[in-house]
């Protein structure tokens, strides 16, 4: 499992970021079906120790959504760069680095809204819910150094947002031939219901040698809400300075937090009222 890259994920999602480039061909692979089934497997254990993993470091997120004009303007930004962590209990903790004004007028982007940018968190498969989805293997990618199985992933089943708060993964997801790791995910939640949620790219970094964990996410989407108005999405989330070590600290002292405090956590960004 401890393999190292000379080159990471991360700079190929720069590169792709700021060209517009980075898909390649993927190779059609030929493997049964019981093949198939074990890298699957596989990946589930991977994310499951990876997810186990994650909860023993902290790091810093730089996000920034903006909406986009029909020149290409920037319309409204909102900027928001955080330390994270997890307590001994699991739970996230978030103490805000910097966060100026919001300038959005479409649409409201919430604490929760960064931790579920495409109405899902940045890991995108609960490795509990494996069995829900279906996995249709298209082949192998070669990205950087790395030789990829690629998967298109939809749910067998999707819920009823009538009736269930709980959203699945559909998209695309790459995963490593050596350590059987998810390193690139694309896609966003189903079911949308009245709520809109962009596509959303997510890149890995090898981090320690053992473990993949989001360094990048993009956006660039058109939300289409009901009544017809579209809103056009421009999305960059970076994860840096990954390090082990956790906190104790429960809540934000009042004198962490900005002049703008942080709405209360909502669904993901939807139409403003």
């Amino acid at each position: 499992m401890k393999r190292p890259i000379a080159v990471t994920l991360f700079i190929f999602a720069l590169f792709a970021a700021a060209f517009g480039q980075g898909s390649t061909t993927i190779t059609k692979n030929d493997l049964s079906q019981s093949e198939v089934d074990t890298i699957i497997k596989k990946m589930a254990r991977g994310e499951s120790l990876f997810r186990q993993a994650l909860n023993s470091y902290a790091f810093n997120r730089s996000a920034t959504v903006q909406t986009i004009g029909m020149g290409g303007q920037v319309t409204g930004t909102f900027r928001r760069d955080s330390f994270l962590s997890f307590t001994d209990a699991g739970g996230r903790f978030e103490k805000i680095l910097f966060a100026p004004v919001t300038t959005l007028t479409e649409i409201t982007i919430t604490a929760a809204d960064l931790n579920n940018l495409g109405g899902i968190d940045p890991y995108a498969i609960e490795p509990k819910d494996v069995a829900r989805y279906n996995f249709a293997y298209l082949g192998k990618e070669h990205i950087d150094e790395l030789d990829l199985h690629v998967f298109d992933v939809t749910p067998k089943v999707i819920p009823d947002w009538k009736k269930s708060k709980e959203k699945l993964f559909t998209g695309r997801i790459w995963v490593d031939d050596k350590d059987f790791l998810i390193v690139k995910t694309k896609g966003k939640a189903v079911p949308e219901g009245k709520e809109r949620f962009a596509v959303m790219e997510t890149w890995r970094e090898n981090i320690d040698g053992k473990y993949w964990f989001p360094s990048f996410i993009a956006a660039d989407d058109d939300l289409v809400f009901d009544n017809g108005q579209v809103v056009k999405l421009h999305a960059r989330v970076k994860y840096t300075n990954y390090r082990l070590g956790r906190t104790d600290v429960k809540v934000i002292e009042e004198e962490d937090v900005p002049a703008e405090k942080p709405a209360p956590a909502a669904a993901p960004p939807t139409k403003k009222p």
